[in-house]
């Protein structure tokens, strides 16, 4: 196991992985969000945040590369994302893992032939490494001893899990999670944002997730953007439970309590 290391502080010098600027994402004339500009420093948990529509999931692809903006940049590991070459924006997008909604699982294959995909398209390991490592990445999410079950036959908790695994597989610098607790029961997502912070403690990781599930998002994040439907712009940045004790934001201020109705942000 490695050494666990402690979250990062407000006043501690944080390096920046991914920096957005001005950015502008747009469907042909119909703008998105524009004027977007923010940092996500290595070992975030960063939440993207905002109703229904907003652009959440878009700005995702964005920051992954795997959709050109209107306007604006997109910095990745020092390097200018749609100023690199289809070879180069292909090398970002395998620094990255991403976990989909439903997991995203093959369910012809069993899990450990699911973690194995990436690893043996993207390595030179033999058949019994790659069946090492997939058990490894499995047991990190909680699932050793289940490399040969079916999709089918585990809960959507385990799913959830087995698709982190997969995203895991190459080690990447910063994963993608979309609306992780989306169909989950109280218990099983509590045991995912558990894992979510075992992963930036243990491992360092870099996480990012579009949610709207406030306990996930004061239980989580420490630094986070808000994207208003009715501006198309960030009106709130910065740790979800400052931003809830400084805003002055009706908008913000609603999102963040359910009008009231949640306050447990201790």
């Amino acid at each position: 196991m490695t050494e666990t290391m402690p979250a990062p502080s407000r006043t501690e010098n944080l390096e920046p992985l991914i920096t957005v600027d001005d950015l502008t994402m747009a469907y042909g004339s119909f703008v998105v969000q524009k004027d977007l500009t923010f940092t996500i420093n290595r070992r975030d948990i960063f939440v993207i945040m905002g109703g229904s529509g907003c652009g959440k999931s878009t700005l995702m692809y964005h920051l992954m590369g795997l959709r050109r903006p209107a306007a604006g940049t997109v910095i990745f590991g020092g390097r200018n994302v749609w100023e690199s070459t289809a070879e180069e924006r292909e090398a970002i997008l395998r620094r990255t893992g991403m976990l989909y909604q439903a997991g995203a699982l093959w369910t012809s294959m069993t899990l450990a032939e699911n973690v194995s995909l990436p690893i043996e398209e993207y390595t030179d390991l033999k058949p019994s490494q790659v069946r090492a490592l997939a058990s490894l990445k499995l047991a990190l999410v909680g699932l050793a001893g289940y490399e040969d079950f079916y999709p089918s036959e585990i809960s959507g908790g385990m799913m959830k899990r087995a698709g982190l695994a997969r995203a895991m597989a190459l080690d990447p610098e910063i994963l993608f999670f979309d609306e992780p607790s989306a169909g989950l029961d109280p218990i099983s997502s509590k045991r995912l944002d558990d894992l979510i912070l075992q992963l930036r403690d243990s491992l360092g990781s870099t996480i990012v997730i579009v949610t709207h599930e406030l306990p996930q998002i004061f239980a989580l994040a420490n630094n986070s953007i808000y994207l208003c439907n009715q501006k198309r712009t960030i009106t709130a940045k910065g740790d979800p439970k400052e931003i809830l004790r400084t805003t002055t934001d009706p908008i913000v201020k609603e999102f963040l309590t359910r009008d009231g109705t949640f306050t447990n942000v201790a």
